[in-house]
């Protein structure tokens, strides 16, 4: 299961000319679902997306990314979108079939959508209209966008000589001091 989040001061989703769903300050939020994504996809992905903080501390707006959409009381705006699951390795037409079928897709992301409501507030939760062409309007705050994905493709650092390793087991370079800490001005 993947997600494109995205701090937003609002955003809104609009099918045939009419406006489905609309929110201010929180969170806009593309839902993909693979064909073998599970009701553990939605637990891991919901409470990453409830408790990833992307706000300033309410207390003092400088201090950034201390605090997350339930700390500030935002809302969350989901918008199922097939196409994150897209394979676009092989020429230039995009292949959807890692993406799960229509109706089992409706009913996982109808669970999804639950499971935000009752981790958090059901009246803060919006959501598009499942299947339908939308027009996605949003003002992205930062900008700030983050991909999510319930099984994360990770790298991490080889204890032994310095070079970091996904789960495929290919190394790639070792990261420089500069790289590997984040500088005071970001």
């Amino acid at each position: 299961m993947r997600a494109i989040v995205q701090r937003v001061s609002s955003a809104s989703v609009t099918v045939d000319n009419e406006v489905v769903s609309r929110i201010s300050k929180g969170l806009m939020v593309l839902v993909g679902i693979g064909s073998d994504d599970t009701d553990t996809d939605v637990a891991t992905l919901s409470k990453k997306i409830l408790s990833l903080r992307v706000f300033s501390d309410p207390a003092n707006e400088e201090q950034m990314w201390k605090a997350s959409v339930k700390d500030v009381d935002g809302d969350i705006l989901c918008v199922s979108q097939f196409t994150l699951l897209a394979n676009t390795t092989k020429g230039n037409k995009p292949d959807f079939h890692r993406a799960m079928a229509t109706e089992p897709s409706r009913n996982l992301y109808n669970t999804f959508l639950e499971a935000l409501k009752v981790a958090y507030k059901p009246d803060k939760i919006r959501d598009g209209k499942f299947g339908a062409m939308m027009c996605v309007s949003l003002t992205n705050e930062g900008p700030v966008t983050f991909t999510l994905d319930s099984r994360k493709f990770e790298y991490v650092a080889s204890p032994e000589d310095g070079t970091t390793s996904g789960k495929n087991g290919k190394k790639a370079p070792p990261k420089s001091k500069r790289e590997a800490q984040p500088s005071d001005g970001m």
